[in-house]
């Protein structure tokens, strides 16, 4: 704790509702990689399986989405 208070503003800290979990954007994302470049793939060894996630993971990071979160009341979070 001595180390993060000599520190200030490396971390964000951010609220997200009680009633979205983290778990449905990651859900979200791997639906989408099994919707799109995963789909019936064939690959000849793990490194390559490794390298088309990859790229695909780059590809959805070149163009990035915003996660709105909605319905959400900040005053309620705690």
């Amino acid at each position: 704790m001595k180390y993060l208070t000599s520190r200030p503003g490396r971390f964000l800290y951010v609220h997200t509702p009680k009633h979205g979990s983290w778990l449905n954007l990651v859900e979200t994302l791997f639906g989408k990689m099994a919707r799109t470049f995963l789909k019936h793939i064939r690959v000849n060894s793990k490194q390559e399986l490794k390298e088309r996630i990859l790229l695909g993971i780059k590809e959805i990071n070149d163009s990035p989405v915003v996660h709105r979160w909605k319905k959400f009341d900040f005053a309620h979070a705690f």
